[in-house]
């Protein structure tokens, strides 16, 4: 349900599970994380989905077993954020609920027109995963923030581009070929180049 390919240094990472809107098992996750971790020597990673939705975030059943608690969702945002290449979240779809860690801990986000960003913890009871609310106020501020962690706000792809919570919206289709394209200027540097640029911006 997670599948990789690799075309020199670009790595395509793509959530499949469409029937169940991309939502993730424990084992998808421990997939995603492995990659992530293994990730080192690429020069691009992009995240992607199929379907109509990039992720649900947690399966429900596995969320009420503990899945929503687990330290799976840091170990994966963890992982990106210490790729030196660049990284990409090319959304096909919504992002939702836990997934929205992985979104948050890339270097750049895409998406669709009919994307939707949300993270229902507050209606569901849980807590954000630790690491997510700082990235999210360090894209979108604090008041935002709270618009979508405590007023439990569905951001329509337009405004979430108004806010900064992604960077640009693409056809539908294109999703993919965009983030190739912005990958390029990395693809045909060195690491070490890539590497010491992203040091500079963190």
């Amino acid at each position: 349900m997670i599948s990789l390919t690799q075309d020199g240094g670009l790595w395509t990472v793509t959530i499949d599970r469409p029937d169940k809107a991309n939502s993730l098992t424990p084992e998808m996750l421990e997939d995603l994380c492995r990659i992530a971790e293994s990730a080192q020597d690429a020069r691009a990673l992009v995240l992607t989905g199929t379907g109509r939705v990039f992720s649900a975030g947690a399966d429900l059943e596995a969320a009420r077993a503990g899945l929503a608690l687990s330290p799976l969702w840091e170990r994966l945002s963890g992982a990106l954020v210490r790729l030196n290449g660049l990284t990409i979240a090319a959304l096909n779809g919504t992002a939702a609920g836990g997934a929205l860690g992985m979104v948050l801990a890339c270097d750049l986000r895409i998406a669709v027109p009919a994307t939707k960003i949300f993270y229902p913890v507050m209606k569901l009871g849980f807590l954000p995963q630790p690491s997510d609310p700082a990235r999210l106020v360090a894209l979108v501020g604090p008041s935002r923030a709270k618009l979508i962690l405590m007023a439990g706000q569905k951001i329509p792809a337009d405004e979430a581009l108004a806010w900064g919570l992604i960077d640009r919206i693409v056809p539908p289709g294109d999703v993919l070929s965009e983030a190739q394209a912005l990958a390029a200027d990395s693809m045909g540097a060195t690491p070490e180049h890539a590497a010491a640029i992203k040091a500079l911006v963190r």
